[in-house]
């Protein structure tokens, strides 16, 4: 949970850098890539994440437009990495402009459960983080490079002239 916005504004800066190198990583054959037929596809699950920011920080009363984003997942990885790129920043332009500390102490009803503003912006973070998981699996079936997230992937410690660790 924050307290501050400050400590959010540094942790959101590391984790939408983070997500932003994901989506860099995108090519528009590996949209398709899923797991089964059934299952999100990684140009889904990328989406989703842009998607989600505004739809859940709409529940805490702040209000993101994403009235440029399309819908449906765009077919261009591009467009999704850019897409990121500008909800990321809107969000975090709105929080610091509209919230403070105080107010994220405030309790609010979000999808009803009773938060405080400040359990709502960590779960935007966990959020993100849970769908970046399943996507580098989608990206290694794919056969992309995964970006460096909280340590070396693989390809990062190889970078490194090191064998990944067991």
């Amino acid at each position: 949970m924050y307290r501050m916005v400050q400590d959010f504004q540094r942790d959101w800066t590391m984790e939408a850098e983070m997500t932003q190198n994901m989506m860099a990583a995108l090519t528009n054959d590996s949209l398709e890539q899923s797991v089964a037929s059934d299952g999100r596809s990684l140009g889904f699950l990328a989406w989703h994440i842009v998607q989600a920011i505004p739809v859940i920080m709409q529940q805490a009363g702040l209000i993101i437009d994403n009235s440029d984003l399309p819908h449906e997942p765009p077919t261009s990885a591009m467009d999704i990495a850019a897409g990121y790129e500008h909800i990321s920043r809107a969000f975090l332009d709105k929080v610091l402009s509209t919230w403070t500390d105080e107010t994220l102490l405030e309790e609010i009803s979000m999808f009803g459960y009773p938060m405080t503003r400040g359990q709502v912006l960590h779960y935007v973070i966990v959020h993100q983080t849970h769908h970046r998981g399943q996507m580098t699996v989608l990206m290694r079936q794919a056969g992309l490079t995964v970006p460096n997230t909280y340590g070396p992937a693989r390809e990062g410690w190889a970078a490194m002239g090191m064998a990944a660790m067991p």
